[in-house]
This record gives structure tokens, C-alpha cells and sequence, in this order.
């Protein structure tokens, strides 16, 4: 048995070019929440705040996400 598409939920789309499962999983959380900060990401990934401005910091180079004071969103 197929697994059925689910009305009104869209599948976000993954740049080719995130390797990193970390950095997936944060582009994918920005995707599903709209944006965050650095302590929801970390609380919310369970992943150390380092490792967060590191992938972030990447993210922000491959102009992939935006930030706006705290706050983190995808462009």
C-alpha cells in the first residue's frame, strides 16, 4: 500500500547541494516553522549551539536562509 499525499501539507524541497544531514534537518525545520532562533533550533533539534552557527553561518553563504536580528528564515 502507497502512502497518500495529505491535503493542504506541501513537502518542502531540498536544495541539492545541503549534503549535511544537519544542515537538512535545520533547512527543514526552518521550512515546517517559518523561522526560529538559535535557542528553538537548539532546543527544538536538540543539537549544541555551536554546531547551529556553524551550519546557520553556511546556510547564510549559500544564500539559503535570511537573518533578521535573532531570527532565522528561509529566503
Amino acid at each position: 500500500m502507497s502512502p497518500q499525499p495529505t491535503a493542504g501539507i506541501e513537502t518542502p524541497s531540498m536544495p541539492s547541494e545541503l549534503e549535511s544531514p544537519r544542515a537538512k534537518l535545520v533547512y527543514l525545520f526552518l521550512s515546517t516553522h517559518g523561522e526560529a532562533s538559535i535557542s528553538e533550533l537548539e532546543s527544538s533539534l536538540d543539537m549544541k549551539k555551536m554546531s547551529l552557527y556553524s551550519i546557520l553561518s553556511t546556510l547564510r553563504e549559500r544564500e539559503l536562509i535570511d537573518q533578521d536580528a535573532e531570527r532565522y528564515q528561509l529566503c
